[in-house]
């Protein structure tokens, strides 16, 4: 662990911390844009880990998790080097947007270019100022606009080590996910750096019961990591693998009643959706494929033939994922 942590030309000595915007572009108003970024390091040696908000502007309860986070007494006396970045797409967050002012998705422009279209220059400057100086990393979602995703881990678990790390965020699912062209994922797992995807909740909302098993995670993560000091839990919630799952779709258009919570438990055959034409009359129903457990939902109730309801991952004992989803609701809740 070097005595100063460089970032964007500033030097960041051991034991202390700093809040650094690194410039990104012009707007064509003429004002700067920049990416906030929270350094906080330890006197004592330990490893560097990100977090990581906002690669989709729209997606803001990591926002959220990492401001509590910073005011957590407990990094007083870190080991290491912890990098926050609550805003990734300065740009998307301004306008409210997923995207970027070029309309591109952050998210599929890895590892970019410093020479590309802007949201490439920006995957680019995150890739190599942030993600290639750490050794771990843990980056914050939701669902898309109009979508709640149940709290769930998505990472490679066919790694050891970050399939340790998923297990020890401490939440009922984790989701087996392949690394995706031009992802953050992808670029992070290149440059040799562990990674966590946190799902959880809805785009433009805050979401309580998300924001705090977020917080806990990213918490329980940093203990596993030995960056901060162990507490004893009184519940802790046992992960689940999954290692599949799939989108239910609407075979028709029209409004839609659905007949499962984020959570529950779906068996195959069962009926989990009702799409109705607009004078009432039922025009189709939907049932599971599969057993498993309801992992993303749809929240608008109209919907056009193709779209996408519910999101079913599969479970070897999705009865027992239901429970401690049970008990998450519990702790969180309370």
């Amino acid at each position: 662990m070097p005595s100063d942590f460089v970032l964007s030309g500033t030097a960041v000595s051991r034991g202390t911390r700093a809040l650094i915007n690194i410039p990104v572009a012009k707007l064509y108003t003429g004002t700067d844009m920049s990416i906030p970024v929270h350094v906080i390091r330890g006197k004592r040696a330990g490893p560097t880990l990100f977090i990581s908000a906002a690669i989709h502007g729209d997606e803001l309860n990591g926002i959220e998790i990492i401001r509590r986070l910073q005011l957590q007494e407990t990094l007083n006396a870190i080991k290491g080097t912890l990098i926050l970045v609550p805003m990734v797409n300065v740009f998307g967050v301004l306008n409210q947007s997923r995207y970027l002012p070029d309309r591109r998705d952050l998210n599929r422009c890895f590892p970019g270019s410093q020479k590309g279209s802007l949201a490439g220059r920006l995957a680019n400057l995150f890739l190599t100022e942030i993600v290639q100086k750490c050794d771990y990393g843990i980056d914050l979602h939701t669902g898309a606009i109009h979508r709640s995703n149940l709290p769930q881990i998505r990472a490679n678990l066919d790694d050891p080590q970050t399939k340790a790390l998923a297990e020890a965020f401490g939440v009922p699912v984790l989701l087996n996910s392949n690394l995706r062209d031009g992802s953050l994922r992808q670029a992070a797992d290149d440059s040799g750096v562990k990674i966590l995807l946190y799902e959880a909740g809805e785009a433009l909302r805050f979401d309580e019961l998300c924001i705090r098993a977020g917080l806990r995670g990213v918490l329980d993560v940093m203990r596993h990591l030995g960056m901060i000091r162990k507490v004893k839990r009184k519940q802790k919630l046992e992960p689940f693998e999954a290692r599949s799952s799939s989108w239910i779709r609407a075979t028709e258009s029209g409004i839609v009643r659905l007949l499962k919570n984020l959570g529950e438990r779906v068996k195959q055959g069962e009926e989990i959706a009702k799409i109705y034409d607009p004078n009432g009359h039922r025009v189709e129903t939907i049932y599971a494929k599969h057993e498993g457990i309801v992992i993303g939902r749809l929240n608008i109730p109209l919907v056009q033939e193709g779209d996408a309801l519910m999101h079913v991952a599969m479970f070897t004992l999705a009865s027992e994922v239901a429970e401690h989803v049970e008990i998450m609701h519990e702790i969180f809740e309370d």
